[in-house]
């Protein structure tokens, strides 16, 4: 859906994800990195225009095209969305989120979550945030581990990739009790401790 909310801080901006930013993110993808998405590869400016097209378009998500201020320029790096946001219900998930390469084991990736957690727990006021993965994507995995999300199961057989195959989701979540330490823990990897 479209929205005008942007998100700033700790070296990242989160802004309202339009075509405008397909130039820019198209070049970002590979087939491999693209491994297990249930959409199509679109490694091409048409195909991640077609891409940002339907995520902006579907209901319940926030999408965000991901900057990293701390380059030259600010260039957009990525994508992450709120789907599913169910506020009535006090939950949302968080994913459809790839970064460039070039950003992997940065601050980005931390820092985007913080931005989104603190907005859903904080400003929102939701009880639950969700995170799922392919279970074959591991560094995505253990992304979600390292974020401090608890381990609640595995649907077998959930999702079929876009080449076809039939994939396992994992699922993972936080709650609103325990986002402090999440949030402590998130701080702490981008020196903002204390």
């Amino acid at each position: 859906m479209e929205h005008d909310l942007v998100l700033t801080g700790h070296g990242v901006r989160l802004e309202p994800l339009g075509v405008q930013h397909a130039a820019a993110l198209a070049p970002l993808v590979d087939a491999e990195m693209w491994r297990g998405m249930t959409s199509p590869l679109p490694d091409d400016e048409a195909a991640m225009t077609a891409h940002v097209e339907r995520l902006v378009a579907t209901p319940a998500m926030v999408a965000f095209a991901v900057r990293d201020e701390h380059t030259d320029g600010s260039p957009v790096v990525g994508v992450t969305t709120y789907y599913d946001v169910a506020s009535a219900m006090g939950r949302c998930e968080i994913g459809n989120t790839f970064y460039g390469r070039a950003v992997w084991g940065t601050h980005v990736n931390p820092a985007a979550k913080l931005l989104l957690l603190t907005h859903a727990f904080e400003d929102w006021g939701l009880a639950r945030v969700a995170l799922r993965g392919d279970a074959r994507n591991a560094r995505s995995l253990a992304a979600m581990r390292k974020l401090g999300a608890r381990y609640e199961g595995t649907l077998r057989d959930h999702r079929v990739s876009a080449d076809g195959t039939r994939q396992d989701t994992v699922y993972f979540s936080i709650l609103a009790a325990e986002w402090p330490t999440v949030r402590d823990g998130l701080l702490a990897r981008l020196g903002d401790a204390g």
